[in-house]
């Protein structure tokens, strides 16, 4: 069994309920907080499926910065993101709402299997890192640059929105047979203060 699989048997049985929770709030009274950023959705021009040739894996090593042009992402450096006590993926605190965190538990961005980047799309302070996910399409490139200095550079295949509550574990941590990348951030319109939807980019090493 791979170390990919070997991580994926492990993990998901206690990630029933691992989504991005704590995205959105915006009840703060703060004067300076700046207003909140258009909900973002993915559309069927966004989201639609394509395809990515596949790259050889590179060796473990963990990310240090992560650019995504089409979404004005360019952040360093990458917060490192493990369980809470509740069972749900640590994320990045308000404090920290310009910067993207890594999924400590999964592989690092480049290894066969599914690394996982976190952030938010606004938080309490107002628009965060990921304010401007709604403008990634499929064929987007994200490079996440390696703390042994190389860069692994993945390019989305595939956009989704989902309730929180249907949030896809399987799909999202479970086992791949190439290296690829998740980046997770809140979505939809804010209920009760916070956003009830994550969106989620596929995305597929190429270089």
């Amino acid at each position: 069994m791979s170390r990919a699989a070997v991580r994926a048997t492990a993990l998901l049985a206690p990630l029933a309920l691992v989504v991005l929770t704590a995205c959105g709030a915006t009840a703060t009274g703060d004067p300076a907080a700046e207003p909140a950023p258009a909900a973002p959705h993915v559309t069927p021009a966004s989201g639609a499926p394509a395809g990515a040739p596949a790259s050889a894996p590179l060796p473990a090593s963990e990310p240090v910065r992560v650019t995504i042009p089409a979404a004005g992402v360019d952040t360093s450096p990458v917060l490192k993101l493990g369980l809470a006590a509740d069972g749900t993926v640590e994320v990045p605190s308000v404090a920290d709402g310009d910067k993207i965190g890594w999924y400590t538990k999964g592989v690092t961005p480049g290894e066969t299997g599914p690394a996982v980047l976190i952030g938010h799309f606004d938080t309490a302070r107002g628009p965060a890192v990921l304010r401007d996910v709604s403008r990634v399409r499929t064929g987007a490139e994200i490079t996440v640059s390696r703390a042994d200095g190389t860069t692994a550079v993945f390019r989305v295949r595939e956009l989704e929105q989902v309730a929180k509550d249907r949030f896809p574990t399987a799909k999202v941590y479970g086992d791949t047979t190439r290296p690829e990348l998740r980046v997770i951030t809140c979505g939809g319109e804010i209920t009760d203060g916070h956003r009830p939807d994550n969106i989620i980019l596929y995305a597929d090493l190429v270089g």
